[in-house]
């Protein structure tokens, strides 16, 4: 296993269902691009990604790195940020607005559609609906977040993690949190063991009912 940090240059493929993506990452220490793969479900160029995993040799598309386990940054510069909103990431905002809002707001644009998304109707062009619109959609990648956090800090596979949140949306660590034994009943390719090791971790009892 090895530790690999860079920001995402371009999202070559994405799988809505299984959140499988390949990308490519601009890492300090290398030359080229590197190819990574793996489960990361809502990342977006302009990020900055801190992933462990092993490198690989595909027979067709060469040396990629793997991802076992990852942790996402925000963007900080303006260039990064621009990136990140042009992606398509929020629904509401595309290459011409991204700019726009970035020129308005430099570096605060992240906290302004976070907590002050109102202001956005300062912009040309953005009126009252495609604000509510770009609020929407950055409460749902919030979320998407907030839950692929909370599970790989309890060690998660983030392939599972998915899977988890595919399942139960919003509510998925309010889910988990009450009974991970249900994740072996209701969500395909998690088992007992799996399960099991995730109630160890929330601190669940080995003699609790749940278990039995």
């Amino acid at each position: 296993m090895e530790d690999l940090t860079g920001f995402l240059e371009s999202i070559v493929f994405s799988s809505e269902d299984t959140g499988f993506t390949v990308s490519r990452l601009k890492a300090p220490r290398f030359h080229d691009l590197v190819t990574i793969v793996g489960t990361l479900p809502g990342v977006q160029p302009g990020e900055r990604l801190s992933c462990r995993g092993t490198w690989k040799h595909h027979s067709q598309y060469g040396r990629q790195f793997e991802i076992e386990n990852y942790r996402l940054e925000a963007p900080a510069d303006e260039v990064g940020i621009e990136k990140y909103l042009a992606s398509g990431l929020i629904k509401g905002i595309g290459p011409v607005y991204a700019k726009r809002i970035v020129q308005e707001f430099g570096k605060e644009t992240l906290d302004v559609i976070d907590q002050k998304s109102e202001r956005l109707l300062d912009i040309e062009g953005i009126g009252e609906k495609r604000v509510q619109k770009i609020a929407e959609c950055w409460e749902e990648q919030k979320s998407i977040r907030k839950v692929m956090i909370f599970l790989q800090s309890h060690e998660v596979r983030i392939s599972f993690a998915y899977k988890i949140f595919k399942t139960y949306g919003e509510e998925s660590i309010e889910k988990v949190q009450e009974n991970p034994y249900l994740l072996a009943k209701e969500i395909h390719g998690i088992g007992f063991k799996t399960a099991d090791s995730l109630a160890k971790k929330l601190g669940i009892a080995e003699d609790s009912p749940l278990r039995v």
